[in-house]
C-alpha cells in the first residue's frame, strides 16, 4: 500500500481525526479553551493557530497518508506559540528546544512502518532549522491512554530524559545531536513512539467545558 508524508497546512488540517481537529488543548490557554468550548469555536481557533504559526515560524507538523487515507500526524512548535505550555507546572520549556505537543497513529495503521516515515520528515525539518533539542510534557499516570499528552513512561522508553520531574506532568527532553548518531537515534525513538501511541476509537459525546485551573485532560471529543 502506498504512503505519503505531507506538511500540515490549512488545506489538509481537516485530515486530522475529528477529535484532534477540534482540540485546542495546546493551542489555547485553559481560559481560552473554556471560552472556545462554550461558544463552539474550537475548529476556528485551531485553524487560526495553525495559520499564525505557519506565517511566523513555518511548518509545524506532518500528516502521513496510507493508500490515500490519513493514518497519523505529529505537531510541534516553538514554546512561545503554545499557550498551554506556560500553565504546566514543570515549565517553562528550554529556550533552545522545540515543543512536541501531540502525536498519533491511528490504531488500524500501527505496525506499518509509518513511524519511520514521520520521524525522517521531522528530523529533516528540525535539522534544517538548527534546532538543538525537542522537549515534551508527559503524563505520568500509569497506563495512560493516548490523548493530548503523551504517556511519560513511553517517552522515557524511547529515549527522552526527564529534565524536571513531577508526579503528574514531568517535562522530558531529547538532545538533537549532529551527525549520523543523532539521526539514527531520533529516528529509531520516534518510530517506536509513532507506531505505539494510538487514538482510541470513540463515539460522539457532548463537549465538556473546561475550567481555567484544569490542565489534566483534553476536553475535545468526537
Amino acid at each position: 500500500m502506498s504512503w505519503h508524508v505531507a506538511p500540515l497546512n490549512l488545506d489538509n488540517l481537516g485530515d486530522l481525526p475529528k477529535r484532534c481537529r477540534s482540540c485546542v488543548y495546546w493551542e489555547l490557554s485553559s481560559r481560552g479553551a473554556e471560552q472556545a468550548d462554550e461558544y463552539g469555536t474550537t475548529d476556528l481557533e485551531k485553524e487560526a493557530w495553525l495559520s499564525e504559526v505557519l506565517l511566523e515560524w513555518g511548518s509545524c507538523g506532518r500528516i502521513v497518508h496510507m493508500g490515500g487515507v490519513p493514518a497519523g500526524y505529529v505537531i510541534y512548535a516553538p514554546p512561545s506559540a503554545v499557550p498551554r505550555a506556560t500553565e504546566m507546572p514543570t515549565g517553562p520549556v528550554s529556550a533552545d528546544a522545540v515543543l512536541l505537543t501531540t502525536m498519533q497513529i491511528l490504531p488500524e495503521f500501527s505496525g506499518e512502518g509509518l513511524g519511520r516515515m514521520l520521524a525522517q520528515a521531522v528530523v529533516k525539518d528540525l535539522t534544517r532549522r538548527g534546532v538543538k533539542a525537542v522537549e515534551v510534557f508527559g503524563d505520568a499516570r500509569p497506563g495512560t491512554e493516548a490523548d493530548c499528552v503523551v504517556p511519560a513512561e513511553f517517552l522515557r522508553a524511547v529515549g527522552f530524559k526527564t529534565v524536571r520531574p513531577h508526579h503528574r506532568w514531568p517535562r522530558l527532553r531529547m538532545e538533537l545531536r549532529s551527525g549520523l548518531e543523532w539521526k539514527e537515534g531520533v529516528e529509531a525513538a520516534l518510530e517506536q513512539l509513532f507506531n505505539t501511541v494510538t487514538i482510541p476509537v470513540q463515539t460522539p459525546a457532548p463537549v465538556e467545558r473546561r475550567t481555567p485551573v484544569r490542565v489534566g485532560q483534553c476536553s475535545a471529543t468526537i
